[in-house]
């Protein structure tokens, strides 16, 4: 190893082995945690929103009696009841959720998972620490129409991730008195320890009820001075001999496209047909309760939602895409590590994969290789970043495995291989993370690089020839409390470090970043709810320590009725590139608001100095603002406009202006299907004399794509759709470039 790797290393093993001598501590006391005792269902139950089954009148009620926000733990506004049983098939939840005004009940139509409308409405959730460890839970959300949102809650990670899926049973109806959930969860679906014995799972029940400000209320009291949730919630015992059957799934697609394309730029008809239709196999099989595998043979990774809107100018490095591929999502929290060596988007196009996750005692691990057709390439420095595809297939494996070290410390592994031909890219490092006191945590990693580029890609993209390597290092603290938040932070890239199964677009990097603020915050009926003021300074340097940027921040945050956000910050950056410092001042601003259940709007805007990157000099003036209307009228009509707007200006006048307009309107026929039309245009102007070599004067592009969507569950669907670009330089129309008519299909068979 480097002598320079050195103090990294010894620093994360030294954290690592205190972790493991300091983590023993007792688990939170029962005393502080009330506990509910679960029996079996009297009755068969069925799903209709009436709780007329004597299952019901016999099951446990955990009442939601704690408001945590805005109020601290008092009496919550409205009344709520939690009502839980089990069968030998599954566990049964059922909310009545009692409201003075049942017509001012917030509840529309959304497609599932749908989180940035569901927290507009009215909704109660749940979540399960299945293994009662205190770090990771599963988290299902109801709005009173039925909508569902299900997610894997990590604590450790901050992880709260509603890409994952679950098929379950959900049933909503409004009432006089307010509105019911119905809710049943096959025990075939959840992970739990394999236990004969009565089991004990940490457990919340939550209720959000939004009007001018939103009510948080749990089942449990909240201590602001205790970071960590899953240590304060309620216990659940009285399950007995619980088992999931024989579970095993098989999700067969069929997907058919067709698309028509120009032949040339001159050819005016879309005379190009290619058609094509591929059908994939996945399966999921629970070895145990807890242990779970998964394959796919030539999978479909198609993605139905546009990705997230994003003007790609004056841009240094690669723009982040989340994964939203359900193969990959299955286990996704235990891949998550500090530094982010994983990111399966890298995965273009698969023709089989295989994965492995799973608990046993205080360990998890997990594994999953795939073979891909394409392989993604990111090539990062200090100061930008490129990439390209090679048509080679590569095989990419990667490991993970982590031990919960007492009830207030993990120690982890992590291992990555990418390699095909002459190409491979190896990671092999390891990771804690340590909860000192309620309030204060640490998290540390260091992991370790080799890679090989093919010669002439590696010619091309100025990469070193032959093998080199690298290390990378980060380590964290934080600090959340009733009043004050600290945060701080510090990474280390070097020159010769990659990830290419991960996300890395910056190496030569040595980056420290720090905060704190004050936290004010106020219950109902005062002109704020919340006020965070304080500052916040991030330094980024080479490997040898010499300054790459700079920013150093005051901010105010308020939040208060109306679910008003305002968010003000004033900056003063530094950026060095190509040699040259460049320091200017800036201001960034958020403000949002949602004065009723039928609006949502929101607006950012940066303003100030800037550096135009392709030409290396000063920028005048940088402004960037996005914004976003929403407005359901009706409980089964979305429609959403959203702008974003980036202009640069430079001592000789406006470099560029890019504009991006999105316009997204939605129809819900029911709670399983909705018809969705989705308009983006973007218009990018340039003033070529400014630059310093050539480029076109104006760009437009216009996207358009309409869908049909019908889900019976997470993987029961049906995708009808049409998709169109449109592109063209010149003033007046804008020529169709391609079109596609697409199909899919998928089912979901659990015998």
């Amino acid at each position: 190893m480097p002598t320079s790797a050195w103090p990294a290393a010894s620093l994360a093993f030294l954290l690592v082995s205190s972790v493991a001598a300091s983590a023993q501590s007792p688990k939170s006391p029962a005393s502080s945690r009330a506990t509910f005792t679960v029996s079996r269902a009297t009755s068969p139950i069925t799903l209709d929103g009436l709780l007329d089954e004597p299952a019901w009148r016999e099951a446990v009620n955990v009442p939601v009696a704690y408001e945590w926000s805005p109020g601290d733990n008092i009496e919550p506004p409205v009344k709520t009841d939690c009502l839980i049983t089990y069968d030998e098939k599954n566990l049964y939840v059922a909310f009545r959720a009692h409201d003075p005004r049942p017509d001012q009940i917030r509840a529309h139509f959304m497609d599932r998972d749908d989180t940035s409308t569901l927290i507009q409405d009215d909704h109660v959730g749940l979540l399960f620490d299945t293994f009662n460890d205190e770090r990771r839970a599963f988290q299902f959300r109801v709005n009173p129409l039925g909508v569902q949102a299900d997610a894997i809650f990590s604590e450790q990670d901050g992880l709260e991730d509603f890409s994952w899926d679950m098929i379950w049973t959900s049933v909503g109806r409004i009432d006089a008195d307010g509105y019911v959930v119905e809710i049943a969860l096959p025990l075939k679906q959840l992970r739990f320890q394999a236990a004969q014995n009565v089991q004990t799972w940490g457990f919340q029940a939550f209720r959000s009820w939004p009007r001018s400000v939103r009510h948080r209320l749990a089942s449990h009291p909240v201590d602001r001075n205790t970071r960590s949730l899953l240590s304060q919630t309620n216990r659940l015992t009285g399950f007995a001999g619980l088992t999931q059957g024989r579970n095993f799934e098989l999700d067969p697609t069929a997907t058919f496209a067709r698309t028509d394309a120009r032949e040339s730029a001159a050819d005016p008809s879309l005379s190009n047909r290619v058609s094509n239709g591929e059908a994939g196999l996945s399966a999921r099989w629970s070895l145990t309760p807890s242990v779970t595998a998964n394959g796919t043979v030539n999978p479909d990774f198609s993605q139905v939602e546009a990705d997230v809107a994003q003007l790609d100018v004056n841009r240094r490095f690669a723009l982040y895409y989340p994964e939203k591929r359900p193969f990959f999502l299955e286990g996704i929290d235990l891949f998550t590590t500090p530094l982010q060596a994983v990111f399966t988007r890298t995965v273009a196009d698969p023709l089989f994969g295989a994965k492995v996750t799973g608990r046993q005692g205080a360990t998890s691990a997990g594994v999953f290789v795939t073979r891909d057709r394409l392989n993604n390439l990111l090539f990062p420095s200090n100061e930008g970043s490129s990439s390209t595809t090679i048509d080679t297939g590569v095989t990419t494996l990667v490991g993970r495995a982590r031990r919960d070290v007492g009830n207030r410390a993990t120690i982890g592994a992590l291992v990555t291989s990418r390699a095909g031909g002459d190409y491979y890219n190896r990671v092999a490092g390891a990771d804690a993370f340590w909860r000192a006191t309620p309030s204060d945590s640490i998290r540390v990693q260091f992991i370790r690089s080799d890679t090989r580029y093919p010669e002439q890609t590696a010619a091309e993209f100025g990469q070193p020839a032959g093998a080199f390597e690298g290390n990378a290092f980060h380590v964290e603290y934080q600090h959340v409390a009733r009043q004050w938040i600290a945060l701080s932070s510090f990474e280390s890239y070097d020159r010769g470090f990659r990830s290419d199964t991960g996300f890395v677009p910056r190496v030569n990097l040595r980056s420290a970043f720090a905060q704190v603020q004050r936290r004010w915050q106020r219950g109902v009926g005062s002109w704020f709810t919340m006020i965070n003021v304080g500052m916040a300074g991030a330094r980024n340097m080479d490997s040898s320590w010499s300054l790459a940027d700079q920013s150093a921040a005051a901010f105010v945050n308020y939040a208060g009725p109306y679910q008003t956000l305002f968010q003000c910050s004033v900056t003063t950056d530094i950026v060095v590139v190509g040699g040259v410092r460049y320091e200017y001042p800036g201001a960034n601003v958020v403000f949002s608001v949602k004065p009723n259940g039928k609006t949502n709007a929101q607006i950012t805007g940066r303003f100030g100095g800037g550096v135009d990157f392709a030409n290396q000099r000063s920028a005048r003036s940088a402004t960037q603002i996005g914004s976003l209307v929403e407005y359901r009228p009706v409980k089964r009509l979305s429609v959403a406009l959203q702008y974003n707007l980036d202009r640069l200006s430079v001592a000789g006048g406006r470099l560029y202006r890019a504009d991006l307009v999105q316009l997204k309107t939605v129809v819900h026929l029911n709670v399983r299907s909705f018809v969705r039309a989705i308009l983006q245009y973007t218009n990018i102007s340039h003033t070529p004399s400014l630059y310093g070599f050539p480029i076109e004067p104006r760009t437009r592009k216009l996207f358009s794509q309409y869908l049909f969507s019908y889900k019976l569950n997470p993987q029961t669907v049906l995708f009808l759709g049409y998709s169109d670009n449109a592109s063209g330089s010149q003033v007046g129309g804008l020529p169709r470039q391609n079109r596609t008519f697409f199909v899919k299909i998928g089912y979901a068979w659990i015998p």
